[in-house]
């Protein structure tokens, strides 16, 4: 790998991490198990094994690390889910590691725009949405008290 090729990973490295933060910013401040720090690794990781597979290896079959990383990933997420109380838990979080992971990759392919486009719409999900289901979930607890009362 030339310098200059070294130099542009170490740039799309920094933009990996700064996308996998705005994720697991999300996660942590929900005080989930894995937060701000797992999220960014993952996406760094996948960032570095992608563009090294991509880059340093350009006569190999390069699709075969993608896939040992989605599949690698997988493992990760899985670690992150548990069952209590005949529920599952986390499986948002386990997404969101799979997500990081994907945007990782994506930059180390060198398609900063869209990792870019991913994490808005990663975020529109795990924020936009999440607020709009709690207000939505409050009004109907507030309508369902109004019920009562009027019996």
């Amino acid at each position: 790998m030339s310098l200059e090729e070294q130099l542009t990973v170490s740039g799309y490295m920094v933009l990996a991490a700064v996308l996998s933060m705005i994720i697991g910013l999300d996660r942590e401040r929900r005080d989930k198990p894995a937060g701000l720090r797992t999220h960014m690794l993952v996406g760094v990781g996948a960032c570095l094994f992608t563009a090294l597979s991509y880059l340093a290896f350009p006569d190999a079959d390069s699709s075969r690390v993608a896939a040992n990383v989605v599949t690698g990933i997988g493992f990760l997420g899985a670690g992150v889910i548990y069952q209590s109380k005949d529920r599952v838990h986390d499986l948002t979080t386990a997404a969101s590691i799979w997500l990081a992971a994907a945007i990782g990759m994506i930059v180390g392919v060198g398609a900063w725009l869209l990792a870019l486009i991913a994490t808005a719409f990663v975020w529109f999900i795990l924020d936009i949405l999440w607020r709009f289901r709690h207000r939505l979930e409050e009004s109907e607890k507030i309508d369902m008290s109004k019920t009562r009362k009027n019996r």
